[in-house]
C-alpha cells in the first residue's frame, strides 16, 4: 500500500516539521544544459560563499543568551485501514524523526518507517502480513550558516512540489491517500543522494521568498535509491494575503535527460478557517494536479466543542499519461474524487476517515479509508538558557 507521507494544523506552522520547507518558480526550458559536474560546482560555490558570509551574518542577529539546544524524538503513529475496489488493508505506521543538535549551527536529523500491510487470506480467519517493512526515508545533516542559508548534505527528501516534504506523513495530511502524480519528480523512494542549499529572505514587508537548489547522485542500492538530477524550488508567500505561490524546476541527468516542471498554490483566506492547497506536475511519463480544500467547523452556532474539532476535506484530481512508462504511476489516464472527515480529539490525536471514486478506462472503482494518527514530540535532554 502507498500510505501518503508529513496538517491538521494551518500549512504556514508546519512548513518546516522536518526542516523542508522551500518553495519554487519553474525555470524556462532551454536547449543548452550546463553538465552535472558544472552544476554540482555551481552548487558547491554558493555553499562555499554562504560559509564565508556565515560568521558575520550571526554576528549581528544572534542575542546576547546562549540557548542551549536538546535532541528531540518526534514523529507519527497510525492504524489506517483501506478498501481500494472493495478489497480490505490494514496498514500500521510508526515514524519516527530524531533531531540532534550540534553545538548552534550543526543539525543531524533522520527519520525512518515501520510499516506492515495486513490482508484477509482466503480460507484463514483474520488478517495477515509479513516481516516489519524497515526503511531510512532520510539522514541529512545540516549547516545553518546564517538566517538566510542552511546547507544540507545526506540522503533529504526531493523538494519537488510541497507534498512530499510538508504533507506527507500520517498526521499532517488531510487525506490518507496519496495524489497521483506525486511520484513525480521526487526519485524512486521519494529522496535525493548528494547536497542542497536551501533558505529564504523577505523581499519587501509585503513578500517573502524562499528557495532550494540541489543535486542528486545516481544510487541503485535499495531502499536508498535514488535517480541523478539536478533541480530548483522557489516560491513568493504574501502574508497578508495568506498565500503562497511557487514552482519547480528538475533536470534528469540520466535516461531521457528530460525536464520536468510543477507548481504549488496554498491559500489560507483570513475570515474563514479554509486551508486550499493545489499542485499541478508534468513530465514525460506523464502530468496532472490535485485541488484540496479542507474546512473547520469552528464557525458553526450549535455544538461548538463538537464543531471546532472536525475539518471536512474533499480532493478532486487528474492524471493524464505521458510519452514514457512509469510503474509508479497510473498506467491509463484517471480521475478521482474524494471527501473526507477529521476529528481531533485532542492535540495530535486524529480520527480520519474519507470516501472516493476512481474513474479511468482500465475500470472504476471505490476508495474508501478509515485511520487513527498520532503525531508525539519528546525532549531527550533538559533545555534551558544558559548566560
Amino acid at each position: 500500500m502507498t500510505l501518503p507521507r508529513t496538517s491538521s494544523k494551518l500549512d504556514f506552522k508546519a512548513f518546516k516539521s522536518q526542516s523542508q520547507s522551500s518553495l519554487g518558480w519553474s525555470v524556462k526550458r532551454t536547449r543548452t544544459f550546463l553538465t552535472s559536474a558544472t552544476r554540482l560546482r555551481a552548487l558547491l560555490g554558493f555553499a562555499a560563499i554562504a560559509l564565508l558570509l556565515a560568521p558575520g551574518a550571526y554576528a549581528q542577529t544572534a542575542s546576547e543568551e546562549y540557548v542551549k539546544p536538546v535532541p528531540l524524538l518526534q514523529g507519527s503513529a497510525g492504524f489506517i485501514t483501506n478498501f481500494e475496489g472493495g478489497q480490505p488493508d490494514l496498514h500500521p505506521i510508526v515514524t519516527p524523526v530524531v533531531l540532534l543538535p550540534i553545538g548552534q549551527r550543526w543539525l543531524f536529523e533522520t527519520r525512518a518507517t515501520f510499516e506492515n500491510d495486513l490482508v484477509a487470506v482466503p480460507g484463514r480467519p483474520g488478517f495477515h502480513g509479513g516481516l516489519v517493512e524497515k526503511e531510512v526515508e532520510y539522514a541529512q545533516l545540516d549547516f545553518l550558516a546564517n538566517p538566510y542559508v542552511t546547507v544540507t548534505i545526506g540522503r533529504f527528501l526531493t523538494p519537488f512540489g510541497i507534498f512530499n516534504e510538508r504533507l506527507y506523513p500520517a498526521w499532517i495530511r488531510n487525506l490518507q491517500s496519496d495524489p497521483l502524480v506525486l511520484p513525480i519528480g521526487i526519485g524512486p523512494s521519494n529522496a535525493s543522494t548528494g547536497g542542497m542549499v536551501r533558505g529564504g529572505f523577505k523581499a519587501n514587508r509585503q513578500l517573502n521568498i524562499n528557495y532550494a537548489a540541489y543535486f542528486s547522485a545516481l544510487s541503485t542500492t535499495s531502499p536508498v535509491d535514488s535517480d541523478r538530477f539536478a533541480g530548483l524550488r522557489t516560491g513568493i508567500f504574501v502574508p497578508k494575503a495568506r498565500l503562497e505561490l511557487g514552482g519547480s524546476f528538475q533536470h534528469l541527468l540520466q535516461q531521457e535527460r528530460s525536464n520536468l516542471f510543477g507548481f504549488h498554490a496554498i491559500w489560507q483566506p483570513a475570515p474563514l478557517p479554509l486551508d486550499i492547497r493545489g499542485e499541478y506536475a508534468r513530465s514525460k511519463r506523464g502530468s496532472g494536479y490535485w485541488v484540496e480544500p479542507a474546512y473547520k467547523l469552528s464557525q458553526f452556532p450549535f455544538l461548538q466543542n463538537e464543531m471546532r474539532r472536525t475539518q471536512l476535506v474533499a480532493r478532486y484530481q487528474q492524471f493524464f499519461t505521458g510519452d514514457l512508462p512509469s510503474d509508479s504511476l497510473p498506467s491509463v489516464n484517471t480521475k478521482q474524487f474524494e471527501f473526507g472527515v477529521n476529528y481531533y480529539f485532542m492535540d495530535g490525536l486524529r480520527a480520519t476517515t474519507n470516501y472516493g471514486r476512481q474513474f479511468s478506462s482500465a475500470g472504476n472503482l471505490n476508495v474508501w479509508t478509515l485511520g487513527l494518527t498520532y503525531r508525539f514530540v519528546v525532549p531527550l535532554g533538559p533545555a534551558g538558557r544558559v548566560p
